[in-house]
Formats: structure tokens, sequence, C-alpha cells
């Protein structure tokens, strides 16, 4: 009975990551923890192979549909992957708490600013940035929720990517999840369309995924009892979630989205003061 509870979380974790660009560990973790009681290394464990099972099962949609913007996203990567290694190699030279707090302000101006944008289904008159025509990271897609193509610019690469940067350094030395930092320098920053920030966002997040889950795996933190139903159940929910983001107006993503920011905001902003919030 647990086992089929746990899968069908999973499939809401898969559909509600692949919408959102959040991968499902948004979902996966306090669920495990607080209502299956599952042990904290665990329950991350299961969380990191959601992700990949999340981008595995949204990618194909995605990246067939154009929706995702490849030349953009392993453009970042080379950011998180650096900020990453940075992360790791600062984490005995600044306090964890004080990275929760500005990092969980950072998410707070965020949310904030897409606030402003919820009546906003486009950007509008974007200028492409000198890298991004150099780069040729501009880009087009066929939006199914409006009937047409939807051509877009690229620009602020440099804060797109100084943000990108962050987020690896605090994954590194948290060893958090980075997926609402990705959403967010793209589509707050780098101005891209929801849509492709989603989508993009969970491109990145698999390969993130992949690269860590070995490390998880040889400590002997991914329980099979637990990752096998949530990989299945997330790969599911994924598939179905990529087909009704598909299907979804920016604007209603956006409104979906800004909550779930403001909670991680507040979550980062106690846990650096000590706080525990369920």
């Amino acid at each position: 009975m647990m086992v089929i509870e746990i899968f069908g979380i999973a499939i809401l974790a898969g559909i509600v990551g692949s919408v959102l660009g959040l991968g499902g560990g948004i979902v996966v973790t306090p669920a495990l923890t607080m209502l299956f009681g599952v042990d904290i290394k665990h329950a991350i464990g299961a969380s990191i192979i959601s992700v990949i099972a999340t981008s595995s099962g949204s990618a194909i949609a995605y990246i067939r549909d154009r929706i995702t913007n490849l030349r953009v996203g392993m453009f970042l990567e080379v950011a998180t992957t650096v900020g990453a290694i940075t992360g790791a190699f600062i984490g005995g030279l600044m306090a964890p708490s004080v990275l929760y707090i500005i990092f969980g302000v950072l998410l707070m101006y965020s949310a904030y600013a897409m606030l402003k944008k919820t009546k906003q289904e486009l950007p509008q008159e974007v200028p492409l940035h000198p890298v991004a025509a150099r780069l040729n990271l501009q880009g087009e897609y066929y939006d199914k929720a409006l009937q047409k193509s939807v051509s877009y610019n690229v620009d602020r690469v440099y804060s797109g990517f100084g943000v990108m940067y962050g987020a690896g350094v605090i994954s590194g030395l948290l060893g958090i999840g980075s997926g609402s930092f990705k959403v967010m320098a793209m589509d707050v920053f780098m101005k891209l369309p929801l849509k492709v920030s989603s989508a993009t966002s969970n491109f990145m997040m698999g390969v993130t995924g992949a690269a860590s889950a070995g490390v998880y795996l040889f400590r002997g933190e991914i329980n099979p009892f637990y990752a096998a139903p949530v990989a299945l159940g997330v790969l599911i929910g994924a598939t179905v979630g990529a087909r009704i983001m598909q299907r979804m107006k920016s604007r209603t993503i956006r409104k979906i989205f800004i909550p779930v920011m403001a909670y991680v905001a507040i979550q980062m902003i106690l846990q650096g003061l000590g706080i525990k919030l369920l």
C-alpha cells in the first residue's frame, strides 16, 4: 500500500515538476519525509532520481516541439557547473545560513518581479544582447495554446549567467536543487518566454541530476524501495505534464509558479535564521 501511495504522489510530482520546470523533488522530498517518515537522506536520494525522471519524461516532448533552447541550456550549465565547484571549495569560508538568506531574498525579489508580469503572456520588445547574437541563443517555437509561432530574443546574458553561477554555488555548498533559480534566470533576467524557461530548466536539471546521482548511489542513499516507484511515477507524470504545459497559457503557469517560488524563498530565509518550516 505504501508503494502505491508513493507511486501516486510521484505522478503528481512529475506533473508539477514538468509544468513548472522545477523537477519533482519539490514534492517528493517533503512528501516522503512528512507523510511516510522516510529518512531525509533516502528522501533526497529519491528526489535526485525524480529530477532525472522528470527531465527524461518531458525532454522528449519539449525538444521535439523545439520549446527547449538547447544552446541557452548548455551555456548556462557552464555557469552552474563552475558555481558548484566554487561552492564545494568555499564551503568552509562562508556560513551556509548567510547564503540561505541571500538567495531567499533574491527569490522573493524575483517572485515580486514575476508578479508584475502576471498579465503578460509573452515578453515584449526584448533587445538581442550582443553575446546572445554571437552565440545564436535566440529562438522560435510553436505555442499550442496561442496557436502561433513565437520568436524571441535573449537579453541580459551576463545577469542570467551570474544568477546561474550563484545557483551553482548554493547547490554545491548546500546540496539543494536550483530549478527555481534556473527558471528565474531565464524568465526574469534573460527575458525568455516562460514556457521556454520551464522546458530548458527541465533539460538542464536532468544533466545536473545525472551527474550527481552517482555520488548518492555510492553513498548508499538511493533506496530502491523508494526510488523505484518514485522514478516510474514521476516519469509518467512528467510525460503527462509536458502535454498539459503546452496547452496552458504562460500567464496561468506564472500564477502557479509565483506562490511556489515564494514558498521556497520563505523556507530558505527561515532555514538561514535557524527556524524549521514544514
